[in-house]
């Protein structure tokens, strides 16, 4: 063999064990899931830690639609979660409440510097608040200093003794709490300020304020899987059971019950969620000026640091950060077994939804670890097809 033919195989082999080096190397690695296998993962991964139903929905750029569902709708029957099933809307409703608001902002039709005692007279007295300091703005950021003191069930005994109470707004706020004397006025989560911002809606326009959330953003957007349910303590069908777990071996069907701020309670799907989001952080809602203002942020409390890492607060939505780099934004809700987390990118081009029927309340750490699983799905689904930051 001459010196140019050994020269020759030398190189063949140099190509070939490169060659093998790479084959193997990605026979080592596993291929990364596809987005829609990611979601399956993820929504089974939360039915495995006892949570019952599992409904899931991503919207891909392209409008292209991944839905994953896991568990049951009923645990006596064992019938399968349906993948459109209503579900309430609990606290997500604050985003609609305060886009109506920023709308009204942007007509004229109030500032975000009036003042409660503006719009309601009265209405913070014998709280210990004063509504003359209290401007919608902090209303709308949970910055006004208002604790909730509402209605709510901690026990089987209580659910069925509360489920079917109604109450009137004034009502709700007539039980709201001022701050601890000397305390300073920080970010503390305030469902009574949002019963308030109802209150001024209807008042700034002569209609309620879910008739204003309808003709606004429901109805102009499509969104017809979305329905106000007032008194109602029935849910459209189809939908799977509610369920909240109190202690060991004290899992109750909750699913029957009015909401306790009925004025802005409504039920929807992952379909109208999605695009509701979608459309917000698109621009379709709001002038650039009022979503600007709505995606200013504050810090959240200490406490809902544990439950939103890094996240931060703006008017009526939440900024919290990707594994992948950037931020999304979200609004979640909490109510009556139902437990629904969501999030869009800062484009509104990507969006998740995930429903659980079931509320794993009895200890702290099963709530945490409830939240982190539905929260590594959003963040999962967001990030499909971007590198994970290091």
């Amino acid at each position: 063999m001459t010196s140019t033919q050994r020269r020759h195989l030398a190189v063949t082999l140099g190509v070939a064990a490169l060659l093998a080096a790479q084959v193997a190397t990605a026979v080592a690695q596993p291929a990364r899931p596809t987005p829609a296998e990611q979601l399956r993962r993820d929504t089974e991964a939360i039915h495995a830690l006892g949570v019952s139903g599992v409904q899931a929905r991503v919207i891909a750029p392209d409008g292209r639609q991944s839905v994953a569902t896991s568990g049951t709708a009923d645990l006596n029957t064992g019938r399968p979660v349906s993948s459109d099933g209503y579900f309430r809307m609990a606290s997500t409703s604050k985003t609609l409440v305060a886009t109506v608001v920023l709308q009204l902002e942007a007509e004229g039709k109030l500032s975000l510097v009036d003042t409660v005692d503006h719009w309601l007279p009265g209405a913070m007295e014998g709280t210990g608040n004063d509504g003359s300091l209290i401007t919608i703005s902090q209303l709308l950021q949970h910055t006004s200093g208002i604790h909730d003191n509402l209605p709510g069930y901690t026990t089987p005994q209580e659910y069925y003794q509360q489920r079917h109470d109604v109450y009137s707004p004034e009502q709700l706020v007539a039980l709201a709490k001022a701050p601890e004397p000397g305390s300073t006025r920080g970010w503390k989560y305030s469902n009574t300020g949002y019963v308030l911002l109802a209150m001024i809606i209807q008042k700034a326009t002569g209609q309620p304020a879910h008739q204003e959330i309808e003709d606004r953003i429901l109805r102009p957007l499509g969104l017809d899987q979305t329905r106000w349910m007032g008194t109602s303590p029935a849910l459209p069908r189809p939908h799977s059971k509610a369920y909240q777990l109190f202690g060991p071996g004290s899992l109750v069907d909750v699913t029957d019950q009015t909401a306790v701020d009925h004025e802005t309670s409504f039920a929807t799907t992952t379909r109208d969620e999605n695009r509701l989001l979608r459309a917000l952080l698109a621009g379709r809602l709001l002038p650039t000026r009022q979503l600007a203002a709505m995606k200013e942020t504050v810090s959240v409390s200490a406490e809902v640091q544990e439950f939103w890492p890094d996240g931060r607060y703006g008017l009526g939505l939440v900024e919290r950060p990707l594994t992948c780099g950037g931020t999304y934004w979200s609004h979640e809700g909490g109510d009556g077994g139902y437990i629904t987390l969501n999030g869009v990118t800062d484009n509104g081009r990507r969006s998740a939804v995930v429903s659980m029927s079931e509320a794993r309340g009895d200890t702290k750490e099963h709530v945490l670890e409830q939240e982190k699983a539905a929260g590594a799905l959003v963040d999962h689904a967001l990030c499909a097809g971007r590198p994970s930051t290091p």
